[in-house]
């Protein structure tokens, strides 16, 4: 699968700007100035396929994500975001509970399905989920206009509602979202997804092969042009960045880095920055004053934070296959921060710390390996810095937003076009 991935950018011929502009129309329940998840993706892309000439329209909920905290509006509006125009739809906010986060994502696609007939006609729709309801409208309205929509898959539903406990395999409510998700594989014109994994399981559900495309998130950070040293004078950091949800299984890291003695005698410390549902869980188990929460940081906070870190870490923690890819991989990784991960041995991090060489992966059945492995790491000055530099080497190949634009481009172009897809190189 290296070979694969970095043969398609060495051998890329396409010109700046695009030759062929595309009036492109990006449905993202999540949006610019949302700071986690996959706001920061969507704006990346946006602003990417801007600068190549395509004319980019964004159709957006109004910002709420990880929590409500830009006031509430009733009625759609119009904004400009470095140069992009976005539509802002009034949503009910709030993710408390399963019925409260159902409540929010439906009154989005009902907002979506009142706004559709008045937006512009644009070549494409290119519509991301989550949202899943949101999918919906999408339908209906790439149908009520006979223009191509395009998929782009950022977690597999209903398989993380279930994981994350906000349904139940088998209820009702499960039985009907299966079958919305496989209308929309059927609806859709292609289906982009974030990795092998993600691929394997539309496959088993019997998605053509020829529909499902792999294409890496790009870092929604800048990629460094060239690796700083880390100042090893002071005590070691781990840094743990994002959305703290039930998925991440926070609590027990927490509880099994506080219980080594090997990281406490480095004098380790664990920071984690961000929000999420399970914060006041994640903040009751910390017992040291050896792990910090510290929210949600500005720009200029967790870039400090970044520089300052010694390892990365990735927590997942579910039942059932894989749900999502976390970003925050490809935002170490563009640093050179090496990363520490528990997460499922079979899993997409696992495949790409092990394809990168840029860090380590370790079952997150036994939270204990996570601590043990990072003390382990921590020891090891020579080996954090090979991987460091191995990390930094694969995003520059593979997460810069320029190779995630080039491959989207070319399948944007062959569903536009009704023409056989680009030729592109069998994954390993």
């Amino acid at each position: 699968m290296a070979g694969c991935v970095t043969r398609s950018r060495a051998t890329s011929k396409r010109r700046w700007p695009a030759e062929r502009p595309l009036k492109l129309q990006l449905w993202s329940y999540n949006y610019d100035p949302e700071p986690l998840g996959i706001a920061p993706v969507s704006r990346v892309w946006a602003v990417a396929m801007a600068a190549r000439g395509h004319e980019v329209e964004v159709v957006a909920a109004h910002p709420h994500y990880p929590e409500p905290r830009w006031g509430h509006r009733a009625l759609p509006y119009r904004e400009s975001r470095e140069g992009i125009p976005v539509i802002r739809l009034p949503l009910v906010a709030g993710r408390a509970s399963g019925g409260r986060r159902m409540l929010q994502e439906f009154s989005f696609a009902a907002s979506q399905t009142l706004a559709a007939p008045f937006l512009a006609r644009p070549d494409i729709v290119v519509a991301v989920s989550p949202s899943f309801p949101a999918l919906i409208p999408a339908m209906m309205n790439a149908r009520a206009r006979r223009i191509p929509w395009m998929l782009w898959l950022k977690d597999i539903l209903p398989e993380g509602a279930v994981a994350t406990g906000y349904m139940s395999d088998g209820d009702l409510a499960f039985r009907l979202a299966r079958r919305l998700e496989e209308a929309a594989y059927r609806s859709a014109g292609k289906v982009i997804v974030l990795s092998e994994t993600f691929r394997e399981n539309l496959l088993s559900k019997g998605v053509p092969a020829g529909k499902v495309v792999r294409l890496y998130d790009p870092a929604t950070r800048p990629i460094a042009t060239e690796l700083r040293s880390r100042d090893g004078s002071h005590a070691p950091r781990i840094l743990c960045m994002g959305n703290i949800g039930k998925s991440q299984n926070l609590e027990a890291i927490v509880r099994a880095f506080e219980g080594d003695a090997d990281l406490e005698q480095l004098g380790a410390r664990l920071i984690l920055t961000g929000t999420g549902v399970a914060e006041d869980d994640v903040r009751a188990a910390i017992r040291t004053d050896r792990v910090e929460l510290k929210g949600i940081l500005s720009d200029q906070d967790l870039q400090r934070e970044l520089d300052a870190a010694t390892l990365g870490a990735v927590t997942q923690s579910y039942a059932g296959g894989e749900f999502n890819v976390p970003s925050k991989v490809m935002n170490y990784f563009g640093v050179g921060l090496p990363v520490v991960a528990s997460v499922h041995p079979d899993g997409e991090v696992t495949t790409l710390l092990q394809l990168s060489g840029g860090g380590w992966a370790t079952n997150s059945a036994r939270p204990e390996e996570f601590a043990e492995q990072a003390a382990g790491a921590l020891r090891d000055a020579d080996e954090l810095k090979r991987r460091g530099e191995a990390a930094w080497v694969f995003s520059r190949e593979n997460f810069a937003p320029g190779a995630l634009v080039e491959q989207f481009e070319a399948e944007l172009e062959a569903l536009v076009s009704g023409g056989p897809r680009a030729a592109r190189p069998e994954v390993d």
